[in-house]
C-alpha cells in the first residue's frame, strides 16, 4: 500500500462547555502545544447562558496528531472512537494512565496483555475516551 502524502487525518472533539479547560489540560500534561484558540465573540442565543466564554476553534498539536476542538451545546462524551497514546516506556504509560484516570471511567485497567506489555481504556473527566499503549 502507498503513502499518500497530500492529506492528512486530524482528530475533531466537540465539548460541552469545557473546551478550554481540557485543551489547556492536555497542554498541560500531555506536552501538547495549543496552536490557536478562538472564542465567540457572542455566544450563539441557543447556547447555555453559563457558558460565558464558550470555544469556537480550538486546534493542538498531541504527539504529532492535530487536534482540533470546540465548543457545542448537548456533545456528549465520546463512544465509539479512542484517541491512542503510544509510549515508549511502560513508567510513562503507567504515569499518564494515573493522570487521565483520576476523575474519569476506567473500561480496561493498564495491564500486560497478550499484544502489549502495557495497555489501558478509559474515558477521561472531560469525556475523551483513550487508549494507552506501550508495545515493548
Amino acid at each position: 500500500m502507498s503513502t499518500d502524502q497530500s492529506f492528512k487525518l486530524d482528530v475533531y472533539i466537540n465539548y460541552p462547555g469545557h473546551c478550554e479547560e481540557a485543551f489547556q489540560f492536555y497542554q498541560e500534561h500531555l506536552h501538547g502545544k495549543i496552536t490557536m484558540m478562538t472564542a465567540h465573540q457572542q455566544p450563539p442565543p441557543h447556547f447555555p447562558k453559563e457558558w460565558t466564554k464558550p470555544i469556537l476553534h480550538a486546534v493542538m498539536e498531541i504527539g504529532g496528531t492535530v487536534v482540533r476542538g470546540a465548543d457545542v451545546p448537548n456533545a456528549e462524551p465520546m463512544r465509539s472512537v479512542y484517541l491512542t497514546l503510544r509510549f515508549d516506556t511502560p513508567e510513562k504509560a503507567e504515569q499518564v494512565y494515573e493522570l487521565l484516570s483520576s476523575d474519569g471511567q476506567i473500561f480496561m485497567k493498564m495491564e500486560k496483555t497478550f499484544f502489549a506489555n502495557r495497555f489501558a481504556m478509559l474515558r477521561d473527566k472531560f469525556g475523551t475516551s483513550w487508549m494507552l499503549l506501550n508495545e515493548s
